[in-house]
């Protein structure tokens, strides 16, 4: 008999995730069960439950007066820039409709044009993880044929992982999709699989590698389930081949940067390591969750029972292969922008299939207490950090209305040495209906909405030139007066001031923290938690150039 969840009735009407479980020894090539119905009746059935596990899921959203997550800010910023824009109150600038990376920007604009800035930064985020967690929950259930309702903390806690903290929402909201598409593409019929391909629009409409990775993983598990289990070491082999071939070719063609970081660093776990190395007991406490509960569950499957396995643990190794093949960043010459910070966004699906894995391991009472016990160190982690920086952030909103209202403000704010997280977008949000971000850097970019002609007083045009003023090192020019710097005047980093800058000079001149960080973020220097301002430095340096 299949063993029932903790809390769990049986229920008539079963969800996509029950709908094959009745039967769990099925091999992976058996007809399929019909599943969209299915999971409306699971919807209706567990409706409170559902409804419960998203209020408590959004929590992190609203226990500040801000979310803290790195570009959430500027692309906060880039919706009120756009709606100057629409009302004609910022000459030189316009509005580009590009074909991807902009879904959470157009939902941001749309929320902020009905409530405000302030409640739409919440709805958006809210919206793109409930996205993301249940894309999770659907992805996981798919592989194990049962809903992971045990798993639930540990899923909340990857959906606020690194990728959550960065603020990469397009490829947030575009992954989040892609696991609800390949849930339904793994256990629907055929008429079902082609409801993934509607997802396929607004996937791309966010970010380009959501719809890459519903393909990759659609074509494995359709290519897994039309050959013999013998041959699914082979097709391993040479997808790895193939993937390994890319990791050289790309070097050859493209300025790329290599990973700063050893190969087994990027293995998922990774995306627990946000603010400082306290985030390393997380990712050890998980490690250890994840070997003891697959060896446990291993040790009493009979050899025939393991099929369920093969395909989500197929996937992880190719997946993780991937990670590790690409670059952290990838320089196209018909591109302003390189294609940045790649392992640390692809370890999101790869923290996915971890917890397919665990889902299908039988489940136990003990997996949800430590599944509860990890995310209350996690979150009480992630209040305590994010409580600093939105008072950082409360510092730099008063600072910013003491100069004159319409003035032009840089800032060089680097995060804490051992942070993988970039906090120097607090400016932007900051300066919402007060000032100008001056060195913004989407609108350089010409791949976000927001674009930039030369000698516009509100922002600068040169993407180079943006990325020298969060580093500090650009260097002021007379048309850029009357302009003011918001600096960490402390070698803490926790206290800001505020500055008018001269003509010639340096912004980072008296940055405190800045100049701390030049003598300590190098390549070989403490490597295993440091991305901060270097890769940003590099990447201005070495692979974008004057414009």
């Amino acid at each position: 008999m299949r063993p029932q969840l903790s809390g769990t009735t049986p229920h008539p009407q079963r969800s996509q995730v029950a709908a094959i479980a009745a039967a769990p020894n099925t091999c992976e090539g058996d007809r399929q069960e019909a599943v969209l119905r299915p999971s409306l009746g699971f919807i209706r059935s567990h409706a409170l439950r559902l409804s419960m596990i998203s209020v408590a899921l959004l929590a992190p959203c609203f226990w500040h007066r801000e979310i803290e997550a790195s570009d959430l800010g500027s692309h906060l910023y880039n919706a009120w820039l756009a709606q100057l824009i629409g009302h004609g109150q910022a000459p030189g600038l316009w509005i580009a409709h590009p074909w991807t990376n902009v879904v959470f920007d157009y939902a941001l604009s749309v929320f902020a044009g009905v409530f405000g800035f302030h409640i739409a930064e919440k709805m958006a985020v809210s919206l793109a993880v409930l996205i993301f967690f249940w894309g999770m929950f659907a992805f996981a259930a798919a592989a194990s044929r049962r809903a992971p309702w045990l798993l639930t903390p540990l899923l909340a806690i990857f959906a606020y992982g690194y990728t959550f903290h960065m603020g990469f929402f397009n490829y947030y909201f575009s992954i989040g999709l892609s696991f609800a598409g390949i849930a339904i593409f793994w256990r629907g019929t055929g008429r079902e699989r082609w409801i993934a391909l509607t997802l396929v629009a607004p996937m791309l409409l966010a970010h380009p590698l959501g719809v890459v990775w519903l393909a990759g993983a659609c074509a494995w598990i359709a290519l897994a389930r039309s050959i013999r289990p013998c041959y699914h070491a082979l097709v391993m082999v040479g997808g790895i081949a193939l993937l390994l071939a890319a990791h050289f070719w790309l070097p050859m063609h493209y300025a790329v940067l290599p990973r700063q970081k050893p190969f087994y660093w990027f293995n998922g776990s990774d995306q627990l390591l946000l603010f400082s190395t306290r985030y390393q007991i997380a990712q050890f406490a998980f490690l250890v969750f994840l070997v003891c509960a697959l060896v446990a569950d291993l040790a009493l499957r009979r050899r025939e029972s393991l099929r369920n396995y093969w395909i989500p643990f197929e996937l992880y190794i190719v997946t993780t292969v991937a990670v590790v093949a690409v670059p952290s960043l990838i320089y196209f010459p018909h591109q302003i922008a390189p294609l940045s910070f790649l392992p640390g966004r692809l370890t999101s699906i790869s923290a996915a299939l971890l917890c397919c894995l665990l889902a299908v391991a039988r489940p136990r009472r003990w997996h949800l207490a430590a599944s509860i016990a990890l995310a209350v160190f996690f979150f009480a982690c992630v209040y305590r950090d994010a409580g600093a920086i939105n008072r950082m952030e409360s510092q730099a909103d008063s600072l910013v209305r003491t100069v004159p209202h319409g003035s032009r403000v840089i800032g060089s704010i680097s995060p804490h040495p051992d942070s993988r997280v970039f906090i120097q977008h607090i400016l932007d949000r900051a300066c919402i209906g007060h000032c100008f971000s001056y060195g913004n850097y989407e609108p350089g970019t010409r791949l976000f909405r927001v674009r930039a002609g030369p000698g516009n007083p509100f922002v600068l045009s040169n993407y180079s030139l943006a990325l020298q003023t969060e580093t500090g090192d650009y260097v002021v020019q007379p048309r850029d007066l009357p302009i003011w710097q918001i600096y960490q005047c402390d070698v803490s980093g926790i206290r800001l001031c505020i500055r008018p800058l001269t003509a010639g000079e340096r912004n980072g001149r008296l940055d405190a923290r800045s100049a701390k960080n030049r003598q300590t973020n190098s390549p070989f220097a403490h490597g295993a938690l440091r991305d901060g301002s270097l890769w940003l430095r590099w990447g201005s340096l070495l692979f974008v150039g004057e414009l």
